[in-house]
């Protein structure tokens, strides 16, 4: 299934999120000089991406070597030391704004702008800020929390999102979100409760998780899984306006 729009409209101009999309995407291709048709360097990934190796050993870096594997200092067999980085606790930040590709930018700024401008819209500016960065930060730490000896870098504005997405599910729960269903070959537009369909990508994220070796690298579903409980947790503690009147039907005025 892919969301492709609801039905609560906005009450301000979301320039916050229209703020981190236009940042993400300068990032990919401009930081980590990727194209239409290729991505990031490996380098670029390597240095500001989260690497959970770096954070749950303080002091130790990492980097590639000629082959192009991630080696880590400290590590049994490695020598020498890693080429210059960025302080580790800074890449929790830097690596929420990095993608591994076209397709995966794409889509995280299309879950971005869909839910994240009515929550946005639900809160304060400056809170808006706490809770997408809190949210990713949360993300990121879980991931390391359940793989801290993992060299895979991190990356991608997905864990954040994820908070937004279960910010939505507490907030919106009977909004309806019109969403793209695939058949194999065919296409079919539906409309949905936005509760359905969050519910369903979280599923997808619990049973991804619990079939992927903590060690590995592939999709970091545990941090999709740490940002979206966040969004669930916390978002009353922010959401000072929400459209308490959202499900109700909307008449024209003449």
């Amino acid at each position: 299934m892919i969301p492709l729009k609801d039905n609560i409209a906005t009450r301000t101009t979301p320039y916050l999120t229209i703020g981190l999309i236009v940042i993400n995407v300068l990032v990919y291709f401009f930081v980590q000089h990727a194209g239409i048709f290729h991505g990031p360097s490996d380098n670029s990934v390597v240095k500001y991406g989260l690497i959970p190796y770096e954070v749950s050993h303080p002091g130790k870096h990492c980097g590639l070597d000629p082959s192009g594997a991630v080696l880590c200092e400290g590590q049994p067999g490695v020598s020498g030391n890693a080429p210059s980085q960025p302080n580790t606790y800074l890449t929790i930040f830097t690596s929420m704004f990095m993608h591994g590709g076209l397709l995966h930018i794409a889509g995280n700024m299309l879950f971005l702008w869909i839910f994240g401008n009515n929550i946005e819209d639900s809160m304060k500016k400056w809170k808006f800020v706490i809770f997408y960065l809190g949210a990713g930060v949360v993300a990121g730490l879980a991931q390391v929390l359940v793989s801290p000896d993992s060299t895979a870098p991190g990356i991608g504005a997905s864990g954040a999102i994820a908070g937004v997405l279960g910010a939505y599910a507490v907030l919106y729960p009977r909004a309806r979100v019109v969403t793209a269903v695939i058949l194999i070959f065919f296409i079919t537009l539906i409309e949905l409760p936005a509760l359905a369909v969050l519910g369903f990508w979280f599923l997808l994220q619990v049973l991804d998780a619990s079939f992927q070796p903590l060690n590995g690298g592939g999709v970091a579903y545990f941090a999709h899984i740490g940002g979206f409980v966040f969004g669930l947790l916390l978002i009353k503690l922010f959401a000072d306006q929400p459209q308490s009147d959202y499900f109700q039907p909307r008449f024209p005025v003449y």
